[in-house]
């Protein structure tokens, strides 16, 4: 069952996570402690007559079909809950037959069987209907997933072509070490939980029969940092160079997220409406979280500094306008690592490394920790504990700069 139901007038919820299922999956709660399972197709749109208005009138054309299956609302034994996980299985193949029946009725095709389908295909597809704002971490996966079939002698054969079973358990094994090797961390993480949803979305329409990837997990020591850290000499002397022709917004956003911490995602899109000049705060809810914690919402106090990097809006008209107007994010990165090299900052530079470097230089300056976690949006003291051993390091580094004593 879905693990948040958004019950409707009618006690019914849609289970499709896919705004593309075309039917949906839903549910209606009844008053004995189940609920049953329905398909709700879309077939377009008709034209009916309106007697009230006299003419025409064009609604959507939708029917439900209610498929005898039952779950319990509220499972209270091992057996009642594999009961639902079983009934829930067999519902979601009937609708994905279904879907298929559809397809070949109104557009005159069925999607190729599993075992022709070409799951390259299949996930280049899944990039092209993806509208979620981590579609390029998406991407980066896809890429990855390709590199590691190109390079791996033992799975070279299937660089143009492999069908959704031949993806083992050993395969994505050997792919969860490829990708520790390309990238450090979190990224590897990251880019492993992209590659995971897409196979999860082929699990759930039928292309795959089982998931290669339970069971499987890159974990990270998430108590280390492992970005690059700009000290405060190194951000003065950043802010100090300047080049010809660089682009004014990349330089302003790239300075306010290192006096504020914000991620890329965000101040790309901070409006002036999020900024209170008389209050001299930033409101502002995080893209990464938005919807999926308490804590999203994030409150930074700004001084005169930040304003005059913010600026004012042109009119009042112009509340809604981007602060920080910029181009895509690899063009972005591209100035940025341009503009540390003319600095002389021989450091690998990310733009996540501004929120890192805000983070371990106001603790560096005496900031307590709960204060840090709320001007980042940290849900949990946790994620931001990670920067008190980079404080550690920075101390351990300048005790063995000095030199040695000869006693």
């Amino acid at each position: 069952m879905a693990t948040k139901k958004k019950l409707r007038s009618d006690n019914t919820y849609i289970i499709s996570q896919d705004t593309t299922d075309n039917p949906k999956l839903g549910a209606k709660v009844l008053s004995d402690g189940r609920e049953s399972l329905f398909l709700d197709y879309y077939l377009g749109y008709q034209k009916i007559y309106n007697e009230k208005l006299g003419r025409e009138v064009t609604r959507k054309d939708r029917k439900r079909e209610h498929l005898s299956l039952y779950l319990w609302q509220a499972p209270r034994t091992p057996i009642e809950r594999q009961q639902n996980k079983d009934t829930l299985e067999l519902a979601k193949k009937i609708r994905f037959e279904k879907g298929q029946e559809l397809l070949e009725m109104t557009e005159g095709y069925r999607l190729k069987s599993n075992r022709k389908v070409n799951f390259l295909d299949y996930f280049r597809t899944y990039i092209d209907n993806y509208t979620k704002k981590d579609i390029r971490m998406i991407q980066i996966a896809f890429g990855r997933f390709v590199d590691f079939l190109n390079e791996t002698p033992e799975y070279n054969k299937y660089k143009d072509m492999i069908r959704p079973d031949q993806i083992t358990k050993d395969m994505i094994l050997s792919f969860s070490e490829y990708l520790q090797s390309r990238s450090v961390g979190e990224g590897a993480r990251s880019l492993y939980a992209r590659f995971k949803k897409v196979i999860k979305h082929a699990v759930e329409h039928g292309v795959m029969r089982i998931n290669p990837c339970s069971g499987i997990s890159i974990k990270v020591d998430d108590s280390q940092l492992r970005k690059e850290i700009l000290s405060q000499e190194e951000i003065q002397l950043l802010v100090s160079t300047k080049r010809e022709n660089e682009n004014p917004n990349i330089r302003r956003a790239f300075i306010f997220c290192l006096y504020c911490g914000l991620r890329f995602c965000d101040v790309k899109e901070l409006t002036f409406a999020d900024v209170d000049y008389s209050n001299k705060l930033l409101r502002f809810e995080q893209n990464k979280t938005k919807g999926h914690s308490t804590k999203s919402g994030v409150v930074i106090p700004l001084n005169d500094s930040l304003l005059k990097l913010i600026g004012m809006p042109a009119n009042s008209n112009s509340k809604d306008d981007l602060i920080f107007p910029l181009p895509s994010y690899e063009m972005c990165l591209k100035s940025l690592k341009r503009w540390v090299k003319r600095a002389g900052i021989n450091k690998n530079i990310s733009w996540h490394c501004a929120r890192h470097s805000f983070a371990v230089n106001i603790l560096n300056n005496g900031a307590n920790i709960k204060t840090v976690s709320s001007l980042l949006g940290h849900s949990s003291l946790q994620m931001t504990e990670k920067y008190m051993h980079a404080i550690d390091k920075l101390k351990q580094d300048a005790i063995n700069s000095l030199p040695e004593l000869d006693i």
